[in-house]
């Protein structure tokens, strides 16, 4: 998938270490479908990778991500609802990318261009040449809107339909200007408002070194169905088993939209879950028609299970 991966390593920390190591890594897998994917470290640049797909490197990382999704949840993300709102966006972002790859493309676009501006309004600026970025900012921030929008509609419709069951539906928002104007207006309106606004705003965002405006000031609101009591303020196990029900109910709107289920990715998914919500979760993997991987440093938290177990040591891994 696009980005750092789960816990954001560099990509020359992921080699094999000792005697034996190569300093590089590739991994790839092949389905029953006849897909065939594959991603490593460039021989050239140790910090990029490369992709392949059926055996030839794609023109872009979407066209991997067109043909197969992942969903996964890690410890780093029981912070979700007490981090910054810069987490939360990029949780929100990472499932829009599972149903739209483009979606990565409208975020980066967005980010180089506020990016060059913020720059060129701390030197001499050119009019036309900012004009030419916050046009550019402006349609792609409205893209990116849209885009989470659209997704927060479909997933919450899901949730409500209880693709989570029994795990705590969660009510999904977006807290953000440019959401509220698309709401009620068309895009091309606020593409030009927002093209407006940026040109109005210039003194501040060169003052604060920052747009005022755009996605990067949204934020990704949960709370509660049931109660509208809002997830910051629900206990440690309540929130993670609010997160497994938001990601179960993605991978149930995932099968549903593109035919194929996602790959399922569940780092250490069972801390803070008892013994009830451990079991609704065994069930629902069991039930369901996933490709899941789990995580876990005790085997025996995984009794009741339908699933093969690996042991993974000193950079091996043994069958079971």
């Amino acid at each position: 998938m696009p980005g750092r991966g789960l816990r954001g390593a560099k990509f020359s920390e992921l080699a094999r270490r000792g005697a034996d190591a190569s300093g590089s890594w590739a991994v790839a897998a092949q389905f029953s479908n006849g897909l065939e994917i594959g991603t490593g470290m460039a021989e050239t640049a140790p910090e990029r990778r490369e992709f392949r797909l059926n055996g030839v490197r794609p023109r872009t990382q979407a066209e991997v991500a067109e043909q197969l999704a992942a969903v996964w949840l890690t410890p780093q993300m029981d912070r979700l609802f007490t981090d910054t709102a810069s987490g939360r966006r990029k949780f929100l972002d990472r499932l829009v990318v599972a149903l739209e790859p483009s979606h990565a493309r409208e975020i980066a676009a967005y980010e180089s261009a506020s990016v060059q501006r913020n720059r060129l309004l701390a030197e001499s600026p050119d009019p036309a040449w900012l004009s030419g970025l916050e046009e550019s900012m402006a349609r792609h921030a409205v893209a990116a809107t849209a885009a989470r929008m659209a997704l927060l509609n479909r997933l919450n419709a899901t949730l409500a339909a209880g693709a989570a069951e029994p795990f705590p539906r969660v009510a999904l928002g977006l807290a953000c200007a440019i959401a509220q104007r698309l709401a009620a207006s068309p895009a091309v309106e606020v593409e030009d408002s927002l093209r407006a606004a940026y040109h109005a705003d210039r003194a501040q965002d060169a003052a604060a070194k920052s747009a005022a405006r755009g996605p990067h000031r949204a934020d990704f609101t949960l709370a509660d169905a049931a109660s509208g009591r809002p997830a910051a303020l629900s206990s440690t196990g309540q929130q993670k088993a609010m997160l497994i029900g938001i990601v179960l109910g993605h991978a149930a709107l995932i099968t549903s939209a593109r035919g194929t289920p996602p790959l399922l990715l569940l780092d250490e998914p069972l801390v803070h879950l008892d013994a009830e919500r451990r079991a609704a979760l065994f069930a629902a993997l069991n039930a369901a028609p996933l490709c899941a991987w789990l995580t876990g440093t005790d085997r025996e938290t995984f009794a009741g299970l339908e699933a093969a177990c690996y042991t993974i040591r000193d950079g091996s891994i043994d069958a079971p």
